[in-house]
């Protein structure tokens, strides 16, 4: 007679080690702060130190010794330069001129831009390929290099259009008075319509042509639907495309400094606050000043784009 073998019990597998959400939440975190840690490293040495060493800068000042003639020593000094700079009125028509000047000039770039881009949007893909580019290399040339070329296009001695308006009986001058501001602003617009172009470009291809094909359907000409459809549908990047170009401005100081070689009457050391505060660092060794005036830029531009994006994206929506 035979005999039932009883199957072997099988192993069951030991229970799976569970890892609970905190500590899954842990290791997410520290993996996310790793590859945030260049990042953060580089924006600490490029912005957090540089700004931490202004504000030490700016709380201190230089004081003579004996009767002013001794040897200058550096001394705390609170918010007296702060103070000062409130009643600098050179630094602040620096600031309102550069205001003043950036508002036509980014008016007219941005406008010549928008433009641009609604022309290309109706253009072959191919066409549009190729004129990006070509509007784009002003953009990619370095604007050390761009003011150059320009500086050599206003030179009363060498600029070919210059011989060629005497050849003409005429004379052509590009400094003094109002010509300064519309030489500098010719140059800043050169550089900056390929970029701002392609960025608005770039939206206007985003936005559906369901839209378009409906309201030529409707009889609407290819202005209205520019006007109507595509620039109401495109103010976000309009809006930011003005802020940058806003801070842009305040900024200002390459293009000044080059061109203050050429035109030193009509450029000054205050003409915009940058130079203003390159000439105290620099020129007059003024670094705790200087460093001031820099802090109450940087406040003033943040506080500026701020009010400019807020206010347009208000009146735009």
């Amino acid at each position: 007679m035979s005999t039932l073998t009883r199957p072997a019990k099988v192993a069951t597998d030991s229970p799976v080690r569970r890892t609970s959400p905190r500590r899954a939440g842990r290791r997410g975190a520290y993996k996310g702060l790793l590859f945030m840690l260049p990042f953060l490293i580089g924006f600490l040495l490029t912005y957090v130190v540089p700004i931490g060493y202004a504000l030490n800068q700016s709380l201190h000042e230089k004081k003579s010794s004996g009767i002013g003639f001794g040897p200058t020593k550096v001394v705390f000094a609170g918010f007296a330069n702060f103070s000062a700079i409130l009643a600098d009125g050179t630094f602040w028509a620096g600031m309102l001129r550069t205001l003043l000047f950036g508002a036509a000039q980014i008016t007219v770039m941005l406008g010549i831009s928008l433009l641009l881009a609604l022309l290309l949007d109706g253009v072959a893909a191919r066409a549009v390929r190729f004129f990006r580019a070509g509007l784009l290399i002003p953009y990619v040339i370095p604007g050390v290099v761009s003011t150059l070329i320009w500086l050599f296009l206003y030179s009363p001695t060498a600029s070919p259009i210059v011989d060629i308006a005497e050849q003409a009986g005429t004379s052509v001058t590009f400094f003094g008075g109002l010509n300064t501001y519309l030489s500098l602003g010719n140059l800043l617009t050169w550089q900056g319509i390929g970029f701002n172009m392609i960025l608005i470009s770039a939206s206007l291809q985003a936005l559906p042509r369901e839209l378009y094909e409906a309201a030529r359907l409707d009889g609407a000409k290819e202005w209205r639907i520019a006007w109507s459809i595509k620039v109401p549908n495109i103010t976000g990047i309009l809006v930011l495309t003005g802020m940058f170009s806003l801070i842009g401005r305040l900024q200002l100081f390459t293009e000044p400094l080059f061109l203050r070689y050429v035109a030193p009457e009509s450029i000054s050391t205050d003409f915009t606050p940058m130079l203003e505060i390159f000439d105290r660092a620099f020129k007059t060794g003024d670094y705790q000043y200087a460093a001031a005036e820099s802090l109450v830029l940087a406040v003033v531009t943040g506080v500026l784009a701020f009010v400019f994006y807020r206010v347009t994206n208000r009146k735009m929506s």
